[in-house]
């Protein structure tokens, strides 16, 4: 005796685009709208949902790093950015490294707002709130 592959269940009537679709999964065992359905409910554009996942997973915040980074030596003057450098940004504030406690105090006492304010202008103020400068 020979057994049949195709569920024999019984199945609930479903509508078919056409009839070629029909007749194909009624041929096949399978009944494939649901997942038809279900792709074409589901497909969105790639740019509806990246901003949303660069949020989530942090890449934002990485950009803006590397943005930092790249327009340092050209924001700043010369002196500066060859005794500081960027090393990470969180929560709006920047963190800068300064190679010695001599350059640590002539930057955050003289320099300090013009840096601040120069960043502000090309990142925006709510990228760059504060700077914080660390010997190191």
């Amino acid at each position: 005796m020979k057994r049949s592959t195709r569920n024999t269940g019984f199945r609930p009537f479903r509508r078919y685009r056409t009839n070629r679709e029909s007749v194909l999964a009624a041929w096949r065992g399978v009944d494939v709208s649901e997942l038809q359905v279900a792709r074409e409910e589901n497909a969105r554009p790639v740019h509806s949902f990246l901003d949303q996942v660069m949020r989530d997973v942090g890449l934002d915040r990485k950009r803006s790093e590397a943005e930092i980074a790249k327009v340092w030596n050209n924001l700043i003057d010369p002196a500066i950015t060859a005794q500081a450098q960027p090393t990470g940004l969180r929560k709006g504030t920047l963190f800068v490294s300064v190679t010695n406690n001599v350059w640590l105090s002539e930057i955050v006492r003289y320099r300090r707002r013009e840096i601040l304010q120069r960043l502000q202008h090309s990142f925006g103020r709510e990228v760059v709130q504060r700077i914080s400068f660390r010997v190191g």
